[in-house]
């Protein structure tokens, strides 16, 4: 098979997929933000309730440095950031993403192993996320398939923690829809609603580790496969 046709064939079905999916997750955080929740509550609010109902009282709720759709978990400092929408919120959508990264807050106390070999990976991977591409370059123009080898085997690397990310972002919302049934927190209908942005959120990780794995192989044929056109 050609380069062309190797990029074709690897590249460009996970792009389209993974536009997709953005636009979808874009679309329906955008139709929930319109849906109040019933509670009342803003997003932080909803965090504080689920972490103090968890006995996490000394994880903090910030909010996060970056604009819409950048609220995470740092196991590190061990506090709940929130974006803006997010933090001061106070629709269906707010509430799960916020109750999504309490899940994670969740997770580090119950020592749930996919966090913990991902907290492990992360050192690695940023080491490998900041040097594979200059390594496969330099290797190509100068032939280098050994350092071609080095570069592949480091975004291997970055494939490998897409892939443990997973079950680690799944979890988060299974116990993020648990803890706002528990507590009360949403209704029926609007655990519907939770369900479709946590549904959403979880495929951008999909397409991100389909997109990742795609664009190993297609490095790997390119370079190593053989009969290259």
């Amino acid at each position: 098979m050609s380069s062309i046709g190797l990029y074709l064939a690897f590249l460009v079905p996970p792009l389209l997929f993974g536009l997709f999916v953005q636009s979808w997750l874009k679309r329906t955080f955008a139709e929930q933000s319109q849906v109040a929740d019933t509670s009342g509550l803003s997003g932080a609010q909803v965090a504080r309730r689920i972490l103090d109902g968890n006995g996490l009282t000394d994880v903090e709720v910030q909010r996060a440095a970056g604009g819409p759709l950048s609220d995470h978990y740092d196991p590190r400092t061990r506090t709940v950031n929130l974006s803006e929408p997010v933090y001061d919120g106070t629709s269906v959508a707010s509430t799960s993403v916020a109750a999504h990264e309490t899940g994670h807050a969740i997770q580090h106390q119950h020592a749930y192993k996919p966090l913990a070999v991902r907290s492990v990976l992360f050192p690695a991977v940023a080491f490998a996320s900041s040097t594979w591409t200059i390594l496969l370059v330099f290797g190509a123009i100068l032939g280098a398939l050994g350092l071609v080898q080095v570069a592949l085997i480091l975004y291997a690397v970055v494939v490998l923690f897409q892939f443990v990310t997973l079950p680690v972002e799944f979890d988060a919302s299974r116990r993020a829809g648990k803890q706002l049934g528990e507590l009360g927190l949403v209704t029926a209908p609007e655990q519907q609603g939770v369900h479709k942005v946590l549904r959403a959120a979880a495929l951008t990780y999909v397409a991100g580790a389909l997109a990742a794995l795609s664009q190993l192989a297609y490095f790997m044929l390119l370079f190593f496969g053989g009969n290259r056109g």
